[in-house]
């Protein structure tokens, strides 16, 4: 069973990455109407695994191909809207979890005083 510490990293790493994310998403929102802008994105769960094993490295979903508008511009408003909030929602789960286990190590610290 992983100790506090390493739940900690794991749960750092996390919202790291999922950080990182909310930014390309934000990207593309900012970008929607670009001209031949193409949005990014992460694999969440491989960026994930590279960030704990030390790699760093984020893996970006390739979407150089599709075309959504005209204009050769592929970001889907609605869709990254939802991707937002999708993500949003994860953070605040992430955060909420390492604040119970921050407040976990605090009571066993303190011996529940």
């Amino acid at each position: 069973m992983p100790s506090g510490n390493s739940v900690l990293n794991v749960i750092e790493k996390a919202l790291d990455t999922n950080w990182f994310r909310q930014q390309l998403i934000a990207n593309n929102i900012a970008n929607v109407d670009t001209p031949q802008y193409k949005r990014q994105d992460i694999d969440f769960q491989k960026t994930l695994a590279n960030a704990l094993s030390g790699d760093g490295q984020p893996v970006f979903i390739d979407s150089s191909n599709t075309s959504s508008a005209e204009n050769g511009n592929n970001v889907d408003l609605e869709s990254e809207l939802t991707q937002q909030a999708m993500n949003l929602l994860q953070y605040n789960a992430l955060a909420r979890i390492e604040s119970d286990q921050l407040g976990m190590l605090r009571t066993a610290i303190t011996e529940g005083k």
